[in-house]
């Protein structure tokens, strides 16, 4: 009898392990099918990117193809947010996948025939408006993942939730936004989520290759706020005021060193940047006020913490040392981007099948943030790096930065995006049926 209820069993996970595999063969075939429409798609949001909170068209564009899927789509969550809902054939768990869709102020340099000419009003200036961190490659490879599972929908063994998402960026000053949001609206439930993952492209990281890393990816980011008031006096006489920008000069050195001289470095890494200082109207005035704002990146807790308590210290008693008055405002925008680690060892075969053992980096953490990490709080999580530098880069060449106006990516890079992520959604439905 024992050995009759074995060979059954070996039976049935034959079955399965075979249904799997017609699965993953033919999500292949199709993703290599559609990948010129996915890159015309890329292109059509690269050429009309929008800031966060304002992907309106975008997610119009998005919706539009999910519906001529089959699938259950809600637009309007977290503002301009689009989510489809997928229902497998089968029973099984639900599973979310991820792709942010808002573009940053940046005024592209790229010479592309769908280069970026938009232009909008961020935090009171205009800018040009640029995919400068590669979401729209994000959009397009989940546009192309929802078509190809679409085609094998009857034989998956669950549902897949595809969120797309606005404001990854950050909402504007004033509202709510984002993954955040998108959690406090529910996106998670009805139906209820067991997983989570994300992508997301590199242009320091080489075409074919996928990068991850186990527990914390990408660290906190904090937004702050520095206002440093002083007495206004012509600019022929400094000495008859208190000069708030060269107050500000001193506040900006005095944060560099609590960095290089008050932080335990080898322990995690930590940043302070300020990205805007602003005040004054003219060349011959010294004005009363100025405004800094910037970020602050922890992969630690407690020196987050410290670091928070050190800048209000620096701040307050340099401006008080120099005749000034200071006020910082800190707050927390994202968590550490933390992957489960059970989550990340169980996919990693499926990266290595689809891209290859060698094509598949351990990574060390970043300090780059994101908001992915409010989804990853909520269920596990895993967010992964894909390549997008391109294969005839040379070592010593230059790589333009995320977030620059000469950010590229190369297009060659996006099918092993749709591959990977369709093939982590159906061996995790199939591991958990």
């Amino acid at each position: 009898m024992k050995k009759i209820v074995i060979a059954a069993w070996m039976l049935t996970v034959s079955v399965s392990l075979f249904a799997q595999k017609k699965v993953q063969d033919a999500i292949n075939r199709k993703a290599e099918e559609i990948e010129q429409k996915m890159i015309e798609w890329r292109r059509h949001i690269h050429e009309n990117p929008e800031l966060s909170n304002r992907e309106v068209k975008t997610g119009e564009f998005i919706a539009e193809h999910l519906k001529s899927l089959g699938l259950d789509v809600q637009t309007g969550v977290a503002h301009t947010g689009v989510v489809g809902i997928l229902k497998g054939g089968k029973p099984g768990p639900v599973v979310a996948l991820r792709a942010d869709m808002d573009a940053l102020p940046v005024t592209e340099r790229v010479d592309l025939p769908f280069k970026s000419t938009v232009k909008a009003q961020y935090n009171g200036i205009e800018s040009g408006v640029m995919h400068a961190c590669g979401h729209d490659t994000h959009v397009a490879i989940q546009m192309a993942v929802a078509e190809v599972l679409a085609s094998v929908k009857k034989d998956l063994p669950g549902t897949v939730k595809f969120i797309f998402q606005p404001a990854e960026e950050g909402a504007p000053p004033g509202e709510e936004g984002g993954a955040k949001l998108m959690v406090k609206e529910g996106v998670l439930k009805n139906p209820d989520v067991q997983a989570v993952f994300g992508l997301h492209i590199s242009s320091g990281l080489p075409v074919g290759t996928i990068g991850y890393k186990e527990g914390g990816i990408l660290a906190a980011a904090d937004r702050f706020v520095i206002k440093v008031k002083g007495v206004q006096s012509h600019g022929s006489a400094p000495w008859a005021g208190v000069d708030p920008v060269f107050v500000s000069a001193q506040i900006i050195n005095g944060l560099q060193g609590i960095i290089s001289r008050q932080t335990e470095l080898t322990k995690e890494a930590a940043v302070i940047s300020v990205g805007l200082i602003r005040g004054g109207v003219r060349n011959n005035i010294i004005p009363e006020e100025v405004e800094m704002i910037g970020t602050i990146r922890t992969l630690d807790i407690e020196m987050q913490d410290k670091i928070h308590a050190n800048m209000r210290r620096v701040v307050t008693n340099i401006a008080e040392s120099m005749g000034a008055t200071a006020e910082i405002e800190i707050t927390k925008f994202v968590p550490v981007t933390y992957n489960n680690v059970d989550l990340t060892r169980k996919m990693l075969p499926t990266l290595q099948r689809v891209a290859g053992s060698d094509h598949v980096i351990n990574l060390n953490a970043s300090t780059g943030g994101e908001d992915f990490s409010f989804f990853a709080n909520e269920v596990p999580g895993f967010f992964y790096r894909l390549g997008g530098l391109p294969a005839t880069h040379k070592e010593g060449d230059y790589i333009p930065s995320h977030h620059t106006p000469d950010f590229y990516i190369d297009e060659s890079g996006l099918i092993l995006g749709v591959k990977a992520m369709a093939n982590i959604t159906v061996d995790y439905l199939f591991m958990n049926k």
